[in-house]
């Protein structure tokens, strides 16, 4: 399995619009981070994680020329905010894209994208195949997927195991049965958005303590805000084990 990060950053990135802050003004290439997703290759498939709003250039970057499946955690626009250019994997496979998420987050892209789903006859729309997801593993191809969920403040988000990788972003609090699921995973990416608390993210600490519970061998923080801090700095102050995730990072599980 070869896991790309396409983008690490909070829902205002990094760096954040008008903000003159340090980090937003840092020349480490390492500071600057776009929405979170991830891309996944294994099994003979290409999965993208969420399609936010810096989509088409995340797939530039890494010329992805094509995709299975898209897996949504959960319907906030910095997760579903590319969509619309899903159109060229559409032209270039000649066929919808498969679009893997739960009632809720269905209705909020029929809502953000009501265009597409009109009977207007241009043809030149996203092509989207609704695949539900719900409390019980499913398969892509011959790729088990275990969702689990997580809560954003009150609004449930899937996160998703693949044998021993899990990846959890927009999490706040996680139910105990849910967080069994993850127990055993070697690779866990979790939501660490700053050190300070959030109410509907966690913060640094809050992240660590999952970690504790889970105890993978290596652990890599994403979702991360401008307040997080320096990428170098924030890497030599984490426990052994606990990394700092980057735009364009590359790990094989």
């Amino acid at each position: 399995m070869e896991i790309t990060f396409l983008g690490t950053g909070t829902s205002g990135g990094v760096p954040l619009i008008g903000c003159q802050c340090e980090v937003c003004k840092s020349a480490d290439p390492h500071d600057k981070r776009l929405r979170t997703s991830i891309l996944i290759k294994t099994h003979g498939l290409t999965i993208v994680i969420d399609c936010g709003p810096d989509f088409r250039q995340q797939m530039l970057r890494e010329d992805v020329r094509h995709i299975d499946a898209i897996l949504m955690t959960h319907m906030h626009k910095d997760h579903t905010g590319g969509l619309d250019d899903i159109r060229s994997f559409n032209f270039i496979n000649n066929k919808a894209v498969d679009i893997y998420c739960d009632a809720d987050t269905e209705a909020g892209i029929r809502e953000q994208y009501s265009y597409i789903f009109k009977d207007n006859g241009y043809p030149y729309l996203p092509q989207m195949n609704f695949i539900r997801v719900e409390d019980k593993e499913f398969k892509i191809g011959n790729l088990d997927v275990q969702p689990i969920e997580v809560m954003h403040a009150w609004m449930p988000v899937k996160a998703y195991r693949f044998g021993h990788f899990t990846y959890i972003t927009d999490a706040k609090t996680i139910k105990p049965e849910e967080l069994a699921k993850i127990k055993g995973t070697r690779v866990l990416v979790i939501n660490a958005l700053r050190s300070e608390a959030h109410y509907s993210h966690l913060n640094i600490d809050e992240a660590l303590e999952v970690v504790n519970e889970i105890k993978p061998e290596t652990t890599y923080l994403i979702h991360m805000s401008h307040q997080f801090g320096f990428h170098s700095e924030m890497e030599k102050k984490l426990p052994d084990g606990i990394k700092v995730s980057y735009d364009g990072l590359k790990i094989s599980i």
